[in-house]
């Protein structure tokens, strides 16, 4: 780590991400237009002790739980094709350190996607912690990052003339984590 972080109002231990409250989306382009979708299934904690610029984040994804709202589609970026969850069905982030201070920070970490491990840095906010009304304790946190599908051995794609393909290269990561502290 460059330097230490610190995250204000953030209890040590172990908090678990509530998926129904979270979300892990991406956006990628599609011929002259820009493609949504989400993994509907994924599961993660952060372990946070008495310095937080120590905490660490994994998270699982559930590749199949692809969704860009188009059942054909889905099914296509799920085959061999592209991510092939036959063989590699879970996309798996672990962090390897915090980079700066307050509410805003860098989240440093692995990102494995069919096999294939590449270190990745994402823009990170920490948006507060609260009781929910069952006594809950929660936190907040967004982040996003920019990948390049390639570097992960998902390289197909159709030319459609010129140096123009029909799927860019470029992924852009949008996370968005409501966590719950365990008791």
């Amino acid at each position: 780590m460059s330097s230490p972080t610190t995250t204000p109002d953030l209890t040590s231990g172990t908090w678990t991400i509530d998926p129904v409250h979270s979300e892990v989306g991406f956006t990628v382009r599609h011929l002259m237009s820009k493609v949504r979708g989400n993994f509907r299934e994924f599961e993660g904690a952060l372990e946070v002790p008495a310095d937080p610029a120590k905490s660490t984040v994994t998270v699982n994804v559930s590749l199949a739980s692809l969704d860009t709202g188009n059942q054909q589609r889905d099914d296509h970026v799920r085959s061999g094709d592209f991510l092939g969850i036959e063989t590699f069905p879970t996309m798996t982030f672990v962090s390897t350190g915090l980079r700066g201070e307050g509410e805003e920070f860098t989240l440093l970490g692995d990102l494995t996607v069919k096999g294939v491990t590449n270190p990745v840095e994402l823009a990170a906010e920490f948006l507060g912690v609260a009781e929910d009304a069952y006594g809950n304790t929660r936190a907040g946190f967004e982040a996003s990052t920019t990948i390049n599908r390639k570097d992960f051995g998902v390289d197909a794609n159709v030319p459609l003339g010129g140096e123009k393909f029909l799927i860019g290269d470029t992924v852009s990561v949008q996370i968005s984590i409501e966590a719950v502290l365990q008791k």
